[in-house]
């Protein structure tokens, strides 16, 4: 009897349904398509390409395991093999053939130098399988390009090209061209040497990248994979077969999945709880539009519970149609969401999208909790209101306090401040970011759950300036507002959250962005940078470039990673720690780095200079050693020799760069930091070191400005993805601010009858109503800035000593307008309507 009953009330109500099916449809939507790029980072598959012929493929094992750490780690950096271990695994039964792969960055800087190449041994082309197209196979001094690669350098069979790689460049015989097989594509440009020549410019010799296994026809590639395995017993590698083999040909990919993990996680967590505001609110007005019919129902009988399991049935009746518009809206913004990410460089494009059946499990479980939890909060004044009190009193209810309400808003408010606290006193740098989310929504919800106390002690602040600037309409906008708490309250609630949620989130990323970005330019002193095409650069460079005139200082640099092995506390041993390889001569100049104890100029061989709160953690000082796995795996003792101070959260170790190059994957320095003698325009130092560069082609030169400028496009750049999902969010919300605004201004349609039937003109009643939706956008905007203040105040004192966020003044003052706009028209356009009626006609309904 309750199902067929809340079935014919979805025909009677089409309209006040299709609120609720928009709000569960977008909030399925955006948590499937969140669970899709939850799936994708987890399976991280990156199907073979370059490497498609071998069966399995054998790398080194870049997984890091620390003593009380259950989290597995991933080395930064690639982890070679020695060559001796090409012959152990080719003598395994069932191993057609065994191939050690040598891999570099490659570059033609006289033509197609636009972007980097990958360099191979000839060997390997069999694995594709790429042919000849044109000339023969290369011999030592000779190279193969890929077609595409020949096309854009124009270069064919016969001629001469210099290829920029391993620090330097020379001109190498073009001996033929070489095309993939049918139906097989490898993106990436790629050129062949000969084996010698491969050997000579690979970052590590004596090592190989990996090993391709091509098998026998009709061998068991598990028994095979099996007999490699306990061939190779001992060593640190890691066997793939099928789709995993990818990931060698692009080793960024197995730290970015975890990356998308993050992000989807986060904001799938938020689109649920956004989801759930905007359903408890849209099904809590359409319940208050129906007060009189509900109180009716339980005034002939109807108990509490057959009333809730109506309104239920009836929102689950919604969120049967919105779950099934969903699957296919679900993978389709997921598909759009991934190539937005790919675009910007978030996600490498080489991973394969995927979305199964999985990812529509919570998107169905959340759409179930949502309908239930909305409905069940939403109608809950609507169901325990006596059915004698509706009847009387239907059009205001001030009766919506209520200990268990009191007790949870507490609870919220209290999170949230623990939260804000731990951001600004325990937490440091960008990781603080990780408690904003948490923070915001905590202070959402408290406020929303207190909303009609806190919009009646804002409407105490606005009233006396509304009504001494507005006039009799503004007078009675803010009389309104005040008697009517309950529905302030739920009206200003969404334009609270999509404030919160933009203000927070936005202000948040661009926070991040300053912060990083001002650490990089306050610590470089660098005037000028040089670096290579590909490969990094040769260190005996440096030597010459501080014999040109004009230059005080140069010192090579590299960036890596490491993990501290011994002691065996401190956060070092879990997170890692950043390093930066720097040259002992000339260190104090280029960089801003200044030691409070010990040299920086004995940072040679295995020394390490440390920011003081690190060495405070590990319990050591200078002349201390501690050992350090290092980004390609390697253990390595080094030597405290400095101590400096550094904002934590920003902290980076200094190594010596012949150290730490010689653990990354390319091996070498990947710059020189050049600074200018005192006196020497930084122009000139600029065009010295241009005509250097030309001697040497497959270098660059940058100044500082180009060097930070290029940093801080390529930070934003990558945050664009962060903006999208944000943006996506705060549309939902703004539809949770439309739906509230007309239901709300339905249900005073005999309200504004009985204005008119005592001398109101459509006019004044039209400027009330656009000045009450102004007071209700003041309110909505005031609580949400004030729980986006809860995130931001802390963060910004955790990463910069100031309270204010970092960013334009035009992303508040947008969100400003926007509020006012979206609520002032969705107030403004059902007000009409409503006034179209006559006044003796609409009183009576």
């Amino acid at each position: 009897m309750i199902g067929k009953l809340a079935l014919r009330s979805l025909r009677h109500r089409a309209g006040a349904f299709l609120a609720t099916f928009v709000a569960l449809f977008i909030g399925a939507t955006i948590v499937m398509a969140c669970g899709g790029l939850m799936e994708t980072g987890i399976r991280n598959n990156v199907p073979p390409e370059r490497l498609a012929g071998a069966q399995i493929l054998v790398t080194g094992d870049r997984s890091h395991h620390q003593a009380g750490d259950k989290k597995q780690r991933v080395l930064a950096e690639r982890v070679e093999l020695p060559a001796g271990l090409v012959g152990k695994v080719e003598a395994v039964p069932g191993v057609r053939k065994a191939i050690g792969e040598r891999t570099f960055d490659a570059a033609l800087p006289g033509g197609g130098g636009d972007g980097t190449a990958r360099g191979h041994a000839w060997e390997s082309a069999a694995l594709t399988p790429y042919a000849l197209a044109e000339g023969a196979a290369p011999r030592r001094g000779e190279v193969v390009l890929d077609a595409a690669l020949a096309r854009r350098a124009r270069a064919g069979a016969g001629d001469r090209i210099r290829v920029a790689a391993h620090g330097g460049s020379a001109e190498y015989r073009v001996s033929g061209v070489a095309r993939p097989a049918a139906g097989r594509e490898v993106p990436q440009r790629t050129l062949f040497f000969s084996a010698a020549d491969a050997e000579r410019l690979s970052a590590h010799p004596g090592t190989v990248a990996d090993i391709a296994v091509v098998t026998d026809p009709g061998a068991d590639v598990g028994a095979v994979r099996k007999g490699v395995k306990a061939a190779l017993d001992g060593q640190p590698v890691t066997l793939l077969t099928g789709d995993d083999r990818g990931a060698v040909e692009h080793p960024e990919v197995v730290a970015g999945g975890e990356d998308l993990v993050a992000i989807s996680g986060v904001f799938g967590g938020l689109g649920v709880t956004v989801a759930m505001f905007v359903v408890a609110g849209t099904v809590g007005l359409s319940a208050q539009q129906r007060f009189r019919e509900l109180a009716l129902l339980r005034a002939v009988g109807t108990t509490r519970g057959q009333v809730r399991r109506m309104l239920l049935g009836e929102s689950l009746a919604v969120a049967v149609l919105a779950g099934a518009a969903a699957w296919p809206a679900g993978p389709a913004l997921g598909r759009w969401l991934f190539g937005r990410m790919t675009d910007t460089g978030m996600v490498a494009e080489t991973v394969e999208f995927s979305q199964g059946w999985i990812p529509t499990l919570p998107a169905y479980g959340s759409l179930l909790l949502t309908t239930v939890a909305g409905t069940l909060f939403g109608t809950l004044r609507a169901v325990r209101t006596k059915p004698v009190e509706a009847l009387g009193e239907a059009a205001v209810r001030q009766r919506w306090f209520h200990p268990v309400r009191l007790g949870l808003a507490l609870l919220f408010l209290a999170g949230a401040t623990a939260l804000a606290l731990v951001t600004a006193l325990v937490l440091r740098g960008p990781v603080a970011a990780s408690t904003a989310g948490p923070t915001v929504m905590c202070c959402v919800v408290g406020l929303a759950l207190l909303g009609p106390w806190f919009a009646k002690a804002v409407s105490v602040l606005l009233h006396w300036p509304v009504r001494l600037l507005t006039g009799a309409s503004g007078r009675l906008a803010a009389l309104n507002c005040r008697a009517s708490a309950v529905r302030t309250a739920a009206v200003a609630t969404p334009v609270m959250l999509a404030t919160a949620i933009t203000t927070g989130m936005l202000y948040l990323q661009t926070s991040v962005a300053a912060a990083t970005d001002r650490e990089f330019t306050e610590n470089l002193r660098a005037d000028a940078v040089l670096a290579s095409a590909a490969g990094g650069v040769d260190p005996a460079l440096v030597t010459a470039v501080r014999r040109l005139p004009g230059v005080a200082a140069a010192s090579a640099t590299a960036t890596g990673f490491a993990y501290t092995v011994r002691p065996h506390d401190g956060d070092e041993n879990k997170h890692g720690t950043a390093l930066q390889g720097i040259d002992a001569e000339g260190a104090g100049q280029v960089l801003a780095t200044r030691p409070t104890a010990g040299r920086l100029a004995d940072l040679k061989g295995n020394a390490v200079a440390l920011p003081e709160a690190a060495a405070r953690r590990m319990h050591r000082g200078v002349g201390d050693t501690i050992g350090l796995k290092m980004g390609d795996g390697a253990s390595v003792d080094v030597r405290i020799v400095a101590l400096f101070p550094a904002r934590e959260g920003f902290e980076t170790a200094l190594t010596s760069a012949s150290l730490l190059a010689r653990h990354t994957t390319a091996g070498l320095p990947a710059q020189i930091l050049v600074k200018a003698a005192p006196g020497v325009p930084v122009e000139r130092l600029t065009g010295e070191l241009g005509r250097f560069a030309a001697r040497h082609p497959g270098l660059k030169v940058s100044d500082r400005d180009e060097v930070t400028a290029q940093r801080k496009q390529n930070t934003r750049t990558q945050m664009w993805a962060n903006y999208l999902i944000v943006g996506m969010l705060v549309a939902y919300t703004i539809l949770a601010v439309v739906n509230s605004t007309v239901v709300a201004v339905g249900t005073r349609r005999r309200e504004f009858a009985l204005q008119r039937l005592t001398g109101s003109t459509k006019g004044q009643v039209m400027r009330m109503m656009a000045i009450e939706s102004l007071y209700v956008t003041a309110v909505g905007l005031i609580l949400g800035t004030l729980a986006a203040a809860t995130t931001l105040v802390p963060f910004d004192l955790s990463v910069s000593d100031s309270p204010l966020p970092s960013g334009p003044a035009s992303i508040y003052l947008a969100v400003v307008a926007a509020a006012g706009a979206v609520t002032l028209v969705s107030t403004l356009v059902p007000t009409w309507a409503a006034l179209r009626a006559r006044p003796v006609e609409a009183a009576k309904v």
